[in-house]
């Protein structure tokens, strides 16, 4: 079984590669040339065209001059509205849990240091032991069978280029890391360690930007050695050793959300198609516990994703060749794993929004039931989720989280049938019991669709809209993806924003996951041209639901990648909706985007957005510079140097466009970050910024 951390099973899309996406386009005009230090394209090529017109090519600190990035680095704070932010900031839990094979030890990524770093606790709610240090964002991926080591992945200034390194548990404390590979501008991720402890399997796009090969490296030698390397995105799904040959389950993407998955026999040096081929299809698959069957999740059949066991014949799979373990119903299966002896299958389901928690045996598929949990008496959790098992299946790591509270961590031991916490977070000198509980609610868009959105109201809004008062202002936050979901739960952030006395609202436009395929399928190439006026309708809204005695609130709206993107668009498309605008690395010119992030993600965001050329025509129509004209409020746009996802030059382009225009902006760039802020410093100051924006032009602030 596949141990490594990429299944997410909180709600999102089951994803096999990083998804965030974003991208726009725009008319050369308003772009004044900027020189590109890197990533130049061939002179006769596609790229080098649009590069041409629009000043900039690559993404990544190098493909802009250094004084342009110097120039827009972020401003000290005021001190009352840093404190603010700092003690908001120290609320937290840890993340990313593995328990040791003996149960006694729990690892887990914690940021008390103002970046992710692994610690320890050994044994419940014991004082917790600093593993990694410094400053570089660092996330557990695995522990090996023998609880000697752990598998660490380590990124630099947030380019998405972790490397992969060994943390031994038994070494003196303060040893080093043991490096296995981290390479400049290539992506070392963990696959798996294998069952015996002798190798570890990860996969690196070192031969081809746009292509990841399959490695193992042998934890005795410390060689390394390539297992498979043909052409595509590959990753591999799950693993099992058949008469003493292993056979991996290779899942090779060919969309955004859709894959094709086939077998590798190590032995023989042999590629068999399994399922997916010929078909544009969203599968997440596994090995069974029963020989030649496969679990399978897919909204193949239904709307929904569903579970299923299969016996796949090579193609695409058929209604007759499977059997659905999981119930019919009207929402989907958000992910799942088979803990590694395949005794107990997991899954999680997203039920508009809140994530429930259910396990079945892992041969009969009859349901095993988990304990009851509630981290507060009578109040029920809004995600309960898995973030893994021990080697032997018999303790279980679950996780809770509600409104009030964030994620609390806890073991279950199937042995005993015990489930004990582990994890308390931490919250010092903030009541999170006093926390604002989001409110599921919906607006109409102008074809009648019903649009859902949690909305989190402070109590001196719902006292002023009593009384008649003053309407408060309202943020409407868009979420990144698109092919995500805005959930309920903790929030330090809309609390922060909530606390400020703006009402809060995340909206769940269409494109957005959780909802079945044809929600999520609605936004898809040229097709965002019927839906993006979700955004809009948003505002309209907003402006007569919320209003008070007649009187309309002021409303901005903010996001970050395509949140950042769907704000560019409010702000320009649908200039006049909004008051005010903060974009967080969005796209400004989704052809420019398309054209200049990382290689190993254009074709699945092609997939998603549009063909640059085939589809030309909407992608110019839907990027957020083309309507730059029509802009007529405050816009804020905050950018990472080292984005990959989303290049630099798509912030610089449109902030030059914009001062070309006159327009009321300002941009911030953190050289030292890149697809979002990961330091404390600069999460900090992004929030800090954001915040005296709107309060400056929805609330009147004076400076």
């Amino acid at each position: 079984m596949n141990r490594a951390p990429r299944l997410l099973l909180l709600g999102a899309v089951t994803l096999p590669v990083p998804l965030v996406a974003c991208g726009p386009s725009g008319e050369a005009a308003h772009v004044p040339p900027v020189t590109a230090a890197a990533a130049k394209p061939a002179a006769t090529s596609p790229a080098a065209t649009v590069a041409k017109a629009t000043g900039y090519a690559g993404h990544g600190s190098d493909s802009v001059p250094p004084e342009i990035i110097a120039k827009f680095a972020p401003t000290p704070l005021p001190s009352d509205v840093s404190r603010r932010i700092q003690s908001m900031l120290d609320v937290r839990a840890p993340i990313g849990s593995r328990i040791s094979p003996d149960g006694k030890t729990l690892y887990f990524a914690w940021n008390v240091t103002g970046t992710l770093q692994i610690w320890r606790t050994d044994g419940p709610n014991k004082f917790p032991v600093q593993v990694t240090g410094g400053e570089d964002v660092t996330r557990l991926a695995e522990i090996t069978p023998d609880g000697k080591w752990l598998v660490v992945m380590r990124d630099r200034k947030g380019e998405e280029n972790p490397g992969l390194y060994l943390a031994s548990t038994t070494a003196p404390s303060g040893a080093a890391l043991e490096q296995i590979q981290h390479l400049p501008k290539v992506q070392t991720q963990l696959q798996f360690v294998s069952e015996d402890g002798k190798w570890i399997y990860f996969r690196a796009n070192d031969k081809k930007t746009d292509s990841y090969g399959i490695y193992r490296y042998e934890i005795a030698t410390r060689k390394k050695e390539l297992v498979f390397g043909e052409d595509g995105l590959w990753w591999v799904a799950d693993q099992l050793v058949d008469k003493g040959n292993r056979k991996l389950l290779l899942g090779k993407a060919t969309g955004a959300l859709t894959a094709e998955y086939w077998e590798w026999d190590e032995a023989q040096k042999k590629l068999s198609p399994l399922l997916g081929q010929g078909e544009r299809e969203q599968y997440q698959v596994a090995y069974s516990a029963t020989p030649g069957e496969l679990i399978v999740s897919t909204p193949k059949f239904g709307d929904f994703r569903r579970l299923y066991r299969a016996k796949p014949k090579g193609k695409a799979l058929e209604s007759a060749d499977v059997t659905a373990i999981s119930p019919d119903a009207k929402h989907d299966v958000a992910g799942f794993h088979l803990d590694q002896p395949r005794k107990v299958l997991y899954y999680t389901t997203n039920e508009s929004g809140y994530t429930r928690l259910h396990a079945l045996d892992g041969k009969s598929y009859a349901e095993k039931k988990l304990p009851e949990i509630a981290t507060t008496p009578g109040v029920k959790e809004d995600h309960v989720t898995t973030s893994g098992s021990s080697w032997d299946g018999r303790y279980v790591l679950v996780n809770a989280a509600a409104a009030r509270h964030a994620t609390t961590s806890f073991v279950l031991d199937w042995k005993t049938q015990k489930l004990t916490q582990w994890v308390t977070p931490s919250t010092p000198e903030v009541d999170t019991s006093k926390f604002t509980v989001p409110t599921l609610e919906s607006y109409t868009a102008r074809d009648g669709t019903k649009i859902p959105m949690f909305v989190r109201r402070p109590e001196s809004c719902v006292r002023a809209a009593a009384q008649g008062g003053e309407p408060c202002p309202v943020v409407v936050h868009f979420h990144g993806g698109p092919e995500s979901q805005s959930l309920p739960g903790f929030s330090t952030y809309g609390q922060i924003f909530v606390d400020a006395g703006f009402i809060w609202i995340d909206p769940n436009v269409r494109g957005s996951n959780g909802y079945g395929k044809q929600w999520l399928a609605a936004d898809d190439g040229p097709k965002r041209l019927s839906v993006i006026t979700d955004i809009e309708d948003a505002a309209k809204h907003v402006r007569s639901a919320f209003a008070v005695a007649g009187k309309a609130p002021k409303v901005g709206v903010m996001g970050g990648s395509y949140g950042g993107y769907s704000t560019l668009v409010a702000m320009t498309k649908f200039a006049g909706a909004f008051d005010a605008g903060v974009a967080n690395v969005g796209m400004s010119n989704l052809l420019t985007f398309l054209l200049n992030t990382a290689p190993y993600r254009r074709a699945l965001r092609i997939s998603e957005y549009g063909d640059p050329e085939k589809d030309k025509e909407a992608l110019v129509e839907l990027s957020p510079i083309t309507h730059i004209d029509k802009l007529n409020a405050p816009l804020l746009l905050i950018q990472g140097a080292s984005d990959p996802r989303v290049p630099v030059g798509e912030a610089i382009q449109m902030h030059a466009a914009l001062e070309k225009k006159g327009a009321t902006t300002k941009m911030i760039v953190f050289p030292d970050e890149g697809h979002g802020t990961q330091k404390r410093e600069n999460k900090v100051l992004e929030i800090g910024h954001t915040l005296d924006w709107f309060e400056t032009h929805l609330k009147g602030k004076k400076h």
